[in-house]
Order: C-alpha cells, then structure tokens, then sequence
C-alpha cells in the first residue's frame, strides 16, 4: 500500500469519526426537546384521538367504545359545521388582512437605519405584555353601544344610534388582528433584513418603479417570511378563545370556544375531543397545503 493510499485511507477514518461524533453531539442536543414534545405534545393528542372514538352519556364522562358517532354528528350538525366555516373564513379574512397591514411596518423598521429603530421594535412587541382578554376588555369599552366610538359620532351629530359593532364578526376581526399582528410585523421584519438593500437599488436603477420592485424583486426574495407570518397568524386565529368569547358574544361561536363548551359545561368529553381533533387536523392540512403550494410556486 503506497503512502498516499495509506493518507487517503487514515483522511476517510477521521471523515467518517468526525460525522458520526457530530451525529451524536446533534443527536445528544435534540434528545431532550424531542422527547418533551413527544411526551408533552404526541401522547396528549393520541389520548384525544382516543376519547374522541367513546360514546356519551348524559350524566355519565363517557362509555368506553370505538365509533365515530362523535365525527358523524359534528360533520351532519347545521350547529358544528357553521362553527367551522365561521372559524375558517374568520382565519382567512384576517390572515390577508394582518399579512397586508404588516408589510409596510415591518419594512419600514427592517430599512431604518437611525437609532430610532430600537423604539419602534419596542412599540410593536408592547402589546405582547398585555393579556388577549384585557385588550378584548379594551376593544369592549370602544365598540360598545355607549362606548368611545359611538358616544363620539353622537356627539358629532355623525350619526343618530349607536352603531353595533359588538358581538359581530367585525369586533372579532378587529381583535384577532390586534392580537396577531405584531407577531407577523416582526417575522417579516427579521425577513426583510437579511435582503441586501441593494438588490432593490439595483432594481431602481435598471427603471423599476417601486411596484414592479416589490412585485418582481422583493416579493419573491420576502416569499418565506410572507408564509411563516401568514401560517402563525392563521394557527393564531383558527385556536382563538379569549376575543371570539368577549367580542362575539354566545351566538358567535367559533371553533375554540366549542371545545370549552363541549368539555368544560356539557361535559361531553367524546364529542369534545372530536371537535378539538377536527379543529388541529384542518389547521394542520390546511397550512401544510399552503405551505406546499407557495413553495412550489417559489421554486418556479
């Protein structure tokens, strides 16, 4: 065996020992957090899935059985299934709106540059430290029929009666979107980043106008962060409780709140535990789908 074999050989060795300790070193790192979200978050929604297959009895937590009378009901139900459409359209409105109205706050902080820029970061995570029912509280205390708003347009002479904003689907849009969007300002932000500035100055000095920059440069560079805030904001909404519950009132019900309702006042556990399977399957398959269809896109 000649000497440059024996090097080529000796190189391989110390390859492959290398690979193999990092294998163990991320292996070793990941162990823990793999097992806490197997244990914490797997076994809780085999349980679910589990409960959700018993049968109910009034007066009784539930009979030990496997059927699907749980998922027949929920999907033949005019109750349940207008909660899962309320749900869904609630998500979708306020994800477009929320990714929209974020775009250009979290622009304008990614391309600041003065030392202004901390403190409007700081603006948008402070509503973070405040809780969702007591900014739902806040938004009660302008909708309402004697609140801000509408004793204000009466005092304007803007209008005769109080406006009814509250208990509709337009008090909860509003609220989930205080809600979610600082969430979906600071992903695009953290995105919008690590873009080189000048790629768009590029842009602008080949004739691009500042729509077809976005349109043609920004936009596809921007893509994931535009994904990642659209999929935590709609997570965020189709598992609303605390807003749907204060701003809509008992006879808008969403999907949340009728997994309380099912659990914790009907005691109802197996149709409790089917709803709350349903709602985590269709946000799963849902964001999966538009994860997949954006990113086949972004690929073209």
């Amino acid at each position: 065996m000649t000497a440059s074999a024996t090097a080529g050989t000796l190189q391989s060795l110390a390859a492959r020992e290398m690979r193999g300790g990092r294998l163990s070193t991320a292996g070793f790192l990941i162990g823990p957090a793999t097992i806490f979200v197997t244990v914490g978050l797997l076994f809780p929604i085999l349980f679910l899935f589990r409960y959700s297959l018993n049968d109910f009895k009034p007066g009784v937590l539930m009979i030990d059985a496997f059927t699907i009378k749980q998922y027949v009901l929920f999907f033949t139900d005019p109750y349940f299934t207008a909660a899962f459409y309320r749900t869904l359209r609630v998500a979708v409105v306020v994800t477009a709106i929320c990714v929209v109205l974020a775009f250009p706050l979290a622009y304008v902080i990614a391309r600041t540059q003065s030392r202004w820029k901390h403190l409007l970061i700081m603006l948008v995570v402070l509503p973070l430290f405040v809780g969702n029912a007591v900014r739902a509280a806040g938004w009660m205390t302008l909708f309402g029929n004697k609140g801000f708003l509408n004793v204000s347009l009466q005092w304007l002479g803007l209008i005769d009666e109080p406006l009814r904003i509250m208990f509709t689907e337009t008090a909860v849009i509003v609220g989930i979107l205080a809600v979610n969007l600082p969430y979906v300002v600071l992903t695009l932000q953290s995105v919008i980043e690590g873009i080189d500035r000048a790629v768009e100055e590029a842009a602008f000095s080949l004739g691009a106008g500042p729509m077809t920059m976005f349109r043609r440069v920004l936009l596809p560079l921007a893509l994931p962060g535009f994904v990642a805030g659209g999929i935590f904001c709609f997570i965020l909404t189709m598992n609303a409780y605390a807003t749907p519950v204060l701003l809509g009132g008992p006879q808008f019900v969403m999907m949340g709140p009728l997994v309380y309702i099912q659990f914790a006042i009907k005691s109802n556990w197996p149709l409790g535990s089917a709803v709350a399977f349903i709602l985590m399957a269709a946000t799963l398959v849902l964001t999966a789908a538009a994860n997949l269809v954006v990113q086949r896109r972004y690929r073209r």
